[in-house]
């Protein structure tokens, strides 16, 4: 007996759990269904004002026709299990805007209005879904965090409007008189205790059932007091206990097929850009939808497959003629917190919401208005603990301050309105932090950094003495106009400093791009520098900037610029400027030793150097080949191995890189591999004649004939080669 009630108690354990979660989906679907009813409901006076109002109730039908498509559809696509979608308030504000300027007329008029509402439809549902075929979420997806939350806050804080409302607390002065009334403070006082109560304990037992527990609870609480006390449904209703009824007329569908001949089509033209604004609008709703949700909940969602579930969902709303549908941010989340978050509540939401299109408005007129208006007034004090009051702690200053503004507006103004001020608030923070970072990610003299360029010792001389006169700038990241204009300003102050340079280096490598009021600063400091006499030098200036500096700037002041294309090159032509403007101070100053005598201690050791060459060179004569290398001929390829010696004795040559650019520079004395007759390595850098030179060369059999013979040579040789190696690692 004991072992049957074993095997038995996993199988009961998990039918228990099963039917738990079926009673919370059908409980926590019911009232999302009955809370999208009213909302939905709600909104259709939006659209179906003016003209369009004896229309009414065909509106409601297309509204909870298109809410409960939307909900089966893109609540079975979504990644996000429990999600409820139908037309925002957005989306049917643009349709009011449509049905108030529609000219059709008469009998004309509903269909027209039909045959548009299913082409926005259909057309958000194609966007949606090449959105998703192309995977082009990550161009909407471009909202802030503290948007993000803010507009969260912005939707708790309206559903506890919502909820107040619903409850009869308004702000105007005949609801403020009758604000405590015993029938009307019984209504709110109970919701608001209610949705308190509810959050509170929540917190403090967070059972998926306490929500459709009590709420079931106090829905027969108050019939069982309504019977007791004689209360018919309509006094209750009359009272504003019980929701009163939606229509007395058919509400869907909304038309005929034969109505289709009295569309008219004149009328849809002019409507275009309308209905490009409702498509553009109800996309911007669902991104900034699924980002909230994805906030609040925590969990990370694939757009581009909720995009696609929006363009199902409003495919599906438009081929019955509803308005095309995208999250309910509200809905979907208190579908979450209260345990209920499986696709099948998507499901009992939509066969709710469509209840009244098939048995009329029987399941809304049980339900007890204080504690729905409960239901929305925890919803919204939630979002509002989490993501107003709590995220305090963990921002500045400044994003929180931009979350309250988003929260206010939304409150004041509606959800586009606080999101758009929003976003334009964190923009202006962004351009005033990011003018703020340096774009010079360092600065340097040619006393610091020189080229590889050998010079002579007199020019050797002079970049060390007058290296100050030459200066350069590292630039990094993006250069907008509110970093571009103090860089300008900071560059051309530095005209007037002392020393007074002569060239300036601009090195663009780190710089990922630049806009055209940069352009604009750059122009007017080379204007600048060309009156100051200064030589401006680009080092790797994206194609770009050259192309609009040439644009805008005269072909003299353009010409003047140097565009080089690595460092090297760029401090190989500030050195040439800067030795060929060194005037050598009077004599009548005195005091200062002349060049010469600062040079002549480097120029004695060079001159030994070379007469060490010379004579060695002459020694190994009868050892040595000679060769003659033309202007830009190579000496020695990348990945070439090597295993014969070359020593320059006449001209110059660079050693190049794997990328192209000039590492060091080899003259007279110096050889172009050190190791290759002893190691025969693989050369790991081209190098390239910069002019007519000579060199002498000497194989690895040759060597090996030398090491043999002349030892004391040999040994001459190799202590050369060491030397020339450590000259070259200095």
């Amino acid at each position: 007996m004991t072992g049957e009630s074993s095997r038995k108690g996993p199988a009961g354990s998990a039918s228990n759990a099963a039917v738990r979660k079926a009673f919370t989906v059908l409980t926590v679907g019911f009232v999302s269904g009955i809370s999208l009813i009213i909302g939905e409901v709600a909104l259709v006076s939006l659209a179906f004002s003016g003209q369009l109002a004896p229309y009414l109730s065909q509106g409601i039908g297309l509204i909870l026709f298109g809410t409960a498509a939307a909900c089966v559809v893109t609540g079975l696509r979504s990644g996000f299990a429990g999600a409820a979608a139908g037309p925002t308030m957005a989306t049917m504000i643009a349709l009011g805007v449509i049905g108030g300027s529609l000219t059709a007329t008469g009998d004309e008029l509903l269909p027209t209005m039909v045959a548009i509402i299913v082409l926005g439809s259909v057309a958000t549902a194609a966007c949606a879904l090449l959105i998703e075929r192309f995977r082009l979420a990550n161009l909407v997806r471009f909202f802030p965090y503290p948007v993000s939350s803010g507009f969260v806050a912005g939707t708790g804080g309206l559903a506890c409007v919502v909820a107040l409302r619903l409850m009869g607390v308004r702000l105007d002065a005949e609801a403020l008189a009758s604000l405590f009334d015993p029938l009307v403070v019984t209504n709110w006082g109970v919701g608001v205790a209610y949705g308190l109560g509810l959050y509170f304990a929540s917190r403090r037992w967070p059972s998926p059932l306490l929500m459709p527990g009590s709420f079931i609870a106090g829905t027969g609480l108050l019939h069982f007091g309504m019977a007791r006390f004689g209360v018919s449904t309509q006094e209750a209703q009359d009272r504003g206990l019980l929701f009163a009824g939606i229509s007395g007329s058919d509400l869907w569908p909304p038309m005929a097929l034969d109505d289709a001949a009295r569309i008219d089509w004149s009328a849809v033209g002019p409507q275009i850009p309308n209905i490009l604004v409702l498509i553009l609008v109800t996309l911007l709703c669902t991104a900034l939808y699924i980002g909230g949700i994805e906030l609040a909940s925590g969990r990370e969602l694939d757009w581009n497959r909720e995009f696609g579930a929006v363009g199902l969902g409003s495919l599906a709303a438009g081929l019955g003629g509803a308005p095309p549908g995208t999250y309910v941010v509200p809905t979907s989340l208190r579908n979450l917190m209260l345990g209920a978050g499986v696709k099948s509540t998507s499901i009992a939401v939509a066969v709710v919401t469509a209840s009244p299109l098939i048995f009329g408005d029987v399941l809304l007129t049980l339900v007890p208005v204080p504690l729905m208006g409960g239901v929305l007034l925890f919803t919204g004090v939630a979002l509002i603990d989490q993501w107003l009051l709590k995220v305090r702690k963990r921002l500045p200053l400044s994003d929180y301050a931009i979350i309250l503004v988003i929260f206010v507006t939304i409150l004041a103004l509606g959800f586009l309105e606080g999101v758009a001020i929003g976003m334009l608030i964190t923009i202006l923070f962004f351009v005033v932090r990011l003018s703020r970072v340096d774009v010079v990610d360092a600065t340097f003299s040619l006393r610091e950094e020189r080229s590889h360029r050998v010079r002579p010792i007199p020019d050797r001389a002079i970049l060390r003495a007058e290296g100050s006169r030459a200066r350069g700038y590292r630039l990094r990241g993006y250069i907008f106009f509110g970093a571009g204009y103090p860089l300008a300003d900071r560059l051309q102050g530095s005209l007037g400093e002392e020393p007074k340079p002569v060239c300036i280096v601009l090195d663009f490598k780190a710089v990922s791009g630049l806009d055209f009021s940069t352009v604009s600063a750059m122009c007017r400091f080379i204007l600048a520098a060309r009156r100051a006499g200064t030589r401006v030098v680009m080092s790797r200036a994206p194609a770009t900037l050259e192309k609009e500096l040439q644009r805008n700037l005269p072909p003299p002041v353009f010409g003047s610029v140097v565009f080089a294309p690595d460092d090297d090159q760029a401090l190989e032509h500030c050195e040439d400027v800067l030795i060929s403007s060194y005037e050598p101070p009077d004599d009548a100053e005195g005091g200062e030793p002349s060049l010469l005598e600062t040079v002549g201690a480097d120029m004695e050791r060079h001159l030994d150097r070379q007469v060490l060459f010379e004579e060695l060179v002459g020694d190994l004569r009868d050892w040595l080949d000679t060769r003659e290398h033309a202007e830009g001929e190579t000496l020695l390829a990348a990945g070439e191995s090597n295993d014969t010696l070359q020593l320059i004795t006449t001209g110059r040559a660079s050693v190049f890189d794997a990328a192209g650019a000039r590492s060091r520079q080899l003259g007279p004395g110096d050889a172009v591999e050190p190791r290759a007759p002893v190691a025969a390595p693989t050369a790991a850098a081209a190098v390239v004649a910069d002019e007519p030179c000579m060199t002498a060369t000497l194989t690895a059999s040759a060597l090996r004939l030398l090491e043999e013979s002349d030892p004391k040579l040999t040994a001459r040789l190799y202590r050369y080669l060491l030397n020339a190696g450590a000259r070259t690692a200095d």
